[in-house]
């Protein structure tokens, strides 16, 4: 395959990977904001067109008065107020089909062209499965808020950030191996604790991020505005005693959930730190350290603005930049982590250069 065709594909793939970012952060205004639930229905077709005229209009605000969240929460909303959150919800489910399209479209190209074979094509009908169900589960969350509590499942919520996340990753991920070369697990095992490190921060970060969505969508942010202190105390009584079985706790009790988001976040820190330390200690070249130095600036960032969110009553604008430094966290990891599982000579050569043959002191 001629380099530059694979260059294209990485290009096109980046193009689509800042779609879906850009996807994400819209949900995330959308939750601030409240809109997720303006629009009842789920027309793949119709939907792409937005109401037209006085009539459409009123059509459309009758349909959401019968939700539950008109009924219970906005009964004194007026049409002005209501087509500001149809927009958000809109744009937000225009902007994901125009992304499905803007990968969809081409791939048929390079199926077509044959610059991309059968046998690579597994990874891009993943992507490709992959819009579908986000789109499916998109509308299942949705669903979930128009029966009788007018709220999105947190569970449903959490389930499509992470699958959002997913796609996300694999297409960068796909775009880095056309751009860069094919990654391969065995080629790490060259170094095993600077993979075995990634591995955890990326798998502790998961978790910071599920309970991120939890947060989001028990509305637990505004449990508590002041920090490091939760009701005066730093460890609040009962966060366990509100659910049975009491593990149950620690994804649906509001508070339990902010504590755990809250404090887990310098879980990650300490291991961000250890990776550096490690890198510092194999005498790792600039390559590496600074990829590390960037990562632990981001981590520390998020925290600051972590603790901003609480302090200020979680505002759209920072609570919207706190998740997009978030996902931008997560875009860091897999760069660091493809690049220590690059199999080309070049990326063999990259990789010597990176780091020097340091023996580490006994332990």
């Amino acid at each position: 395959m001629q380099p530059s065709i694979s260059r294209t594909r990485a290009y096109w793939l980046f193009a689509v990977s800042g779609l879906v970012f850009t996807l994400v952060i819209l949900g995330g205004l959308v939750r601030l904001t409240r809109s997720g639930l303006s629009i009842v229905e789920w027309d793949v077709i119709t939907g792409v067109i937005p109401p037209i005229g006085e009539a459409a209009w009123q059509e459309a605000f009758a349909k959401y008065q019968g939700s539950p969240e008109f009924q219970k929460i906005n009964q004194n909303m007026t049409l002005d107020e209501y087509r500001f959150i149809y927009y958000m919800e809109y744009f937000h489910r225009l902007l994901g089909r125009v992304a499905g399209l803007a990968f969809v479209l081409p791939l048929f190209y390079f199926l077509a062209r044959g610059q991309i074979r059968l046998r690579q094509s597994l990874p891009y009908l993943l992507i490709g499965i992959g819009f579908a169900f986000q789109g499916w589960l998109g509308w299942y969350m949705v669903a979930s808020g128009l029966v009788d509590i007018p709220a999105v499942s947190h569970y449903r919520l959490t389930a499509h950030l992470l699958a959002a996340l997913a796609l996300l990753s694999l297409t960068f991920w796909v775009g880095l191996d056309n751009l860069r070369g094919p990654a391969r697990l065995g080629t790490a095992r060259s170094q095993p604790r600077i993979f075995g490190l990634l591995v955890a921060i990326g798998v502790t970060y998961l978790v910071q991020v599920s309970w991120g969505g939890f947060v989001a969508g028990l509305k637990a942010g505004f449990i508590s505005n002041t920090w490091p202190l939760m009701g005066g105390r730093l460890v609040p009584p009962g966060m366990f005693q509100r659910f049975e079985p009491w593990f149950l706790n620690l994804v649906s009790e509001h508070m339990t959930v902010h504590f755990i988001h809250r404090w887990f976040a310098f879980v990650v820190l300490a291991l961000v730190i250890w990776l550096l330390r490690v890198l510092q200690r194999q005498g790792a070249g600039r390559q590496w350290k600074a990829g590390a130095y960037w990562l632990l600036g981001l981590v520390l960032l998020q925290i600051t603005l972590g603790i901003s969110v609480v302090l200020f009553s979680v505002p759209i604008s920072l609570a919207s930049l706190h998740q997009t430094v978030g996902i931008g966290i997560f875009l860091a990891l897999l760069y660091l982590g493809h690049n220590l599982m690059l199999p080309s000579p070049t990326g063999r050569k990259k990789q010597a250069k990176a780091f020097v043959k340091k023996p580490l002191p006994a332990s």
